[in-house]
C-alpha cells in the first residue's frame, strides 16, 4: 500500500499544529488526522468519534505498529516540509 497524497491543514494553536488527510494508492483516503505537539514532541492522533460515555474511539487507525510508523513518519516529514516553505514564505496553503 502507497501513500500516493498527504493534504495538510496547518493551524497556529499549542498542542493543534495541523490536520492531516492521507491518500492510499489514489483509491483510498483518510480524513481528520490531527499533527498534536506533545510533551515528547510531534505525534498524529487518528480520526475518531465520542462515545456515549465520553471516551473516544479511533474510527480509522492502522492495524500493526510498521504501517503506524510508515503513516506518521510521511505525514511528520509532509508537516516539517510544510513549515519549512511557510518560513521561506513559500507555503503551500498560504
Amino acid at each position: 500500500m502507497e501513500i500516493t497524497e498527504i493534504r495538510l491543514t496547518m493551524r497556529n494553536e499549542d498542542k493543534l499544529k495541523a490536520f492531516a488527510n492521507i491518500t492510499f494508492d489514489n483509491a483510498f483516503v483518510i480524513r481528520g488526522m490531527k499533527i498534536i505537539s506533545g510533551n515528547k514532541g510531534l505525534f498524529i492522533s487518528m480520526p475518531s468519534k465520542k462515545r456515549p460515555d465520553g471516551t473516544y474511539q479511533d474510527v480509522a487507525h492502522p492495524v500493526n505498529s510498521e504501517m503506524r510508523r510508515h503513516v506518521e513518519e510521511k505525514v511528520l516529514e509532509a508537516y516539517e516540509l510544510e513549515v519549512a516553505q511557510m518560513v521561506a514564505g513559500k507555503g503551500v496553503n498560504a
